[in-house]
């Protein structure tokens, strides 16, 4: 029982780490919600959530509106433009995206800022408590979603912006019972073995989010009439693609396809459709200006730009994006063409193991004159594609650089080779390599101690199990 999974997690820690006082209360809880997939293997259905959400006394049935969003790339951008634009209303607006690049506070925020440490250590205890003592078995995903759920009815949201974390049907967020609006921002081939094989598998997963009698907005990268019918079969009350709300793209437009250009386009299209469907007085009134403005906003790590300093040479473009997918990959290669015509590319890249390594790897080797400039990392996290398993997938990969797999010493490298040789250099793939990369980038922001991310390792090493996907 879950009573002797805390016993087993606390021995191991003990194990690994006689002193382990030296974590802070925030970060044994880390340590143990990190380690909840060895114990509680993902199931097959939304009963551990629907069980947990009732447990903790059903807060998404409360009155915040919620607007629920699913894709295979842009939901965490589309996410996080509506809730800034949203943010201008005098709304209280909460956000839960995923993953987090720095801090698992990220994850979760109000108002645009991060919940405090104080405050998952609080919320976290209760969850956990919840779950021992009515024996669900939740997973780390479904923890967060519930922890989310709990912070946005104690916070008293407006408005509550959620991401699924995979696929849609299944997913844990998929407990609310009437969002105000679903989005599907766009499908492609990715978590196959878990979504299914094909697109039009991957898109009836993701469209499981559609609710009846709720309004559906789709983006222009997913099988509409596919999606069109699933929504006439659940009933939804409305379903509409963005030119049903903007108008048509004029031909300037369409002649290159900007990823972010098109999440602002579904964010201007989801925010039309809530300002002229809202019964919320604030939202009613918000501007076309404001909207403007609010989708202007962009993640860290999607196409971001720096300029970092290096020791002999001037100042280096960086572009940082997780781009982990080849839809998403050949979105950032088109951008950098289009923004950078004349540079050459150096890439660092980390990649999830469930990731379509060959075809990925393919994309950039074509988009750079050599191998050798492409430095293939390792993050610390036990999903992260280890190098061998990179060059397995392409022996192509071999003339690269990877005889050092540690993102901070890649990227020190690939900085001064990118300096000496004017190269622009692209920082790429999964999320778990992000937080590495900008502190060796002298980013300065909230970060989790890596003592969490260690300790989480050893626990995994020890029960020689792996952590399931979120």
């Amino acid at each position: 029982d879950n009573n002797q999974k805390i016993a087993c997690l606390s021995d191991d820690m003990t194990r690994i780490n006689p002193n382990n006082d030296v974590l802070t209360p925030y970060e044994k809880l880390l340590c143990r919600l990190y380690t909840t997939n060895l114990f509680n293997a993902k199931n097959d259905g939304l009963k551990n959530m629907e069980r947990l959400h009732e447990a903790l006394g059903s807060p998404m049935d409360k009155s915040a509106i919620s607007i629920h969003i699913a894709g295979s790339n842009g939901k965490g951008s589309t996410a996080l433009k509506i809730a800034h634009s949203l943010k201008m209303t005098n709304c209280r607006i909460g956000l839960f995206s995923s993953p987090h690049i720095s801090s698992f506070r990220e994850r979760i925020q109000i108002d645009e800022v991060p919940i405090s440490e104080e405050h998952v250590q609080t919320c976290l205890t209760e969850i956990f408590h919840v779950c021992d003592t009515h024996d669900i078995p939740a997973t780390f995903f479904e923890v967060v979603t519930g922890l989310a759920f709990m912070v946005f009815a104690q916070e008293k949201v407006d408005v509550a912006v959620l991401e699924t974390g995979l696929g849609g049907r299944l997913d844990a967020t998929n407990v609310i019972k009437h969002p105000a609006l679903s989005v599907i921002t766009s499908i492609g081939l990715e978590h196959t073995k878990i979504l299914g094989d094909t697109i039009e598998k991957i898109a009836l997963e993701k469209g499981g989010i559609i609710k009846e009698g709720c309004p559906v907005l789709v983006g222009n990268n997913v099988p509409v009439e596919l999606l069109r019918t699933y929504a006439i079969e659940k009933k939804a009350s409305d379903f509409y693609e963005c030119h049903d709300l903007l108008g048509r793209k004029n031909s300037a437009e369409l002649t290159f396809v900007d990823y972010d250009a098109e999440n602002s386009r579904i964010a201007t299209a989801a925010l039309t459709l809530l300002k002229n469907t809202s019964e919320n007085d604030n939202i009613e009134r918000i501007s076309t200006q404001q909207i403007r403005e609010g989708v202007k906003v962009r993640p860290p790590c999607r196409f971001q730009e720096i300029d970092v300093g290096t020791f002999t040479n001037a100042p280096v473009k960086v572009i940082l994006d997780v781009a982990h997918n080849p839809q998403a990959l050949e979105y950032l290669i088109a951008k950098l063409r289009s923004n950078y015509p004349s540079l050459h590319l150096r890439i660092v890249v980390g990649m999830s193991a469930d990731k379509d390594l060959k075809s990925c790897s393919d994309i950039l080797l074509e988009n750079v004159l050599h191998p050798s400039q492409i430095h293939l990392v390792k993050s610390p996290n036990p999903r992260a594609a280890s190098i061998a398993s990179m060059l397995e997938a392409n022996p192509k990969l071999y003339e690269c650089n990877y005889e050092e797999s540690l993102v901070s010493l890649q990227v020190q490298n690939a900085l001064e080779l990118a300096a000496n040789n004017n190269e622009l250099l692209v920082i790429c793939g999964s999320f778990f390599m992000m937080a590495d990369a900008r502190k060796e980038l002298g980013i300065e922001e909230p970060r989790d101690s890596a003592v969490i991310g260690e300790e989480t390792a050893k626990i995994i090493e020890l029960r020689k199990s792996p952590i399931n996907g979120e």
